[in-house]
């Protein structure tokens, strides 16, 4: 697998699921229901953003940070999914959420191990 494309496809998929939020808050609680916190929600998708830009675009030489990236966010929403959603605090719909990490874990894992960083 290639992991520039895996690292631009993550890229776009946290681009906009940060933007969705960003955008259209009604929307987004609606699908994943509604947020106590506006800010909080907020600034988790303009950090979402943020990550999603800049790995989608990486340039082929920086691909190492952006798999760290990648494997950061999805480890992260992964486990919040996985740990909310059964007690109760976030919808049942986080779980879609929750497969598309865990798909690019696995995509991640199939881009193999990375070579050294150029030049080095």
């Amino acid at each position: 697998m290639n992991p520039v494309l895996v690292a631009r496809a993550q890229g776009l998929f946290n681009l906009v699921g940060g933007g969705w939020p960003l955008l259209h808050l009604r929307s987004f609680e609606c699908v994943f229901g509604p947020k106590s916190e506006e800010w909080l929600q907020r600034t988790t998708a303009g950090l979402l953003a943020t990550a999603g830009w800049s790995m989608l675009f990486t340039p082929a030489g920086a691909v190492r940070q952006a798999r760290r990236t990648g494997l950061g966010t999805a480890v992260t929403l992964l486990a919040v999914d996985l740990v909310y959603v059964p007690i109760g605090r976030i919808r049942p719909t986080y779980l879609l959420d929750a497969a598309m990490q865990a798909g690019w874990l696995l995509a991640w894992r199939r881009c193999g191990r990375l070579g050294p960083p150029a030049g080095g």
